[in-house]
């Protein structure tokens, strides 16, 4: 594969449309620097490229919102550095590019856990809601991991749960709601820190806890 990503520019250029870039802003994704191409073009472009992680790169360096996601569908995970997920989360701008990279690749990135508790403390909004974005991911796809890791993350989403930032505090319910599906034990301690949550002064960690109660009852 070429490792240039001019002709995937041009081919998403070809699919976009002044009212898929319209609507961007319905869905709290920034269009400035994006075409205006539906998920569903994106993903088969990158069905279509296929696992190339060169080109990735090069994809992700255009600074185009739809070159970037479709990045993530093309790159090899086992090609994913600690050192290149740490320059990609820095990149993240709305939930959409982060949620895509998280869930369909950064997630089976030999070091995936790594980056869960240092990026759990990042100030930026975005770059916080990646730890708990991939860590919801692995609650769902890594089906080999120890009940200790999911353990850890729960007290991470505990020390989290004031964020009342939007992006931050939805991801953080999410992944505590995740946790709390993989197995009874998880089942246990999540809906037990739900509880805690639910009852918390904290305006915002009453909702996650609340949110979360209700979805493991």
């Amino acid at each position: 594969m070429p490792t240039s990503a001019q002709p995937a520019l041009d081919w998403l250029q070809a699919h976009a449309t002044r009212a898929t870039l319209d609507g961007m802003a319905r869905y709290g994704i920034p269009s400035g620097h994006a075409l205006g191409v539906t998920m569903a073009d994106m993903k088969r472009l990158g069905k279509e490229l296929g696992r190339d992680h060169a080109l990735a790169a090069a994809l992700w360096a255009t600074g185009v919102y739809e070159a970037r996601m479709v990045a993530a569908f093309v790159d090899d995970p086992a090609q994913v550095t600690a050192a290149q997920m740490d320059r990609w989360c820095k990149d993240f701008d709305n939930w959409a590019i982060c949620d895509t990279v998280c869930f369909n690749l950064f997630d089976r990135a030999p070091a995936a856990w790594s980056r869960v508790e240092p990026w759990s403390k990042k100030p930026g909004e975005f770059q916080k809601r990646t730890a708990f974005a991939l860590l919801w991911a692995l609650a769902l796809h890594d089906k080999a991991a120890a009940d200790a890791r999911f353990l850890e993350g729960l007290a991470l989403i505990e020390a989290a749960a004031t964020d009342e930032r939007n992006f931050v505090k939805k991801a953080v319910a999410m992944a505590l709601k995740a946790i709390g599906k993989r197995n009874a034990p998880l089942r246990k301690a999540a809906q037990q820190l739900a509880k805690r949550l639910a009852s918390s002064p904290d305006a915002t960690a009453r909702w996650i806890g609340k949110d979360a109660a209700k979805a493991l009852a």
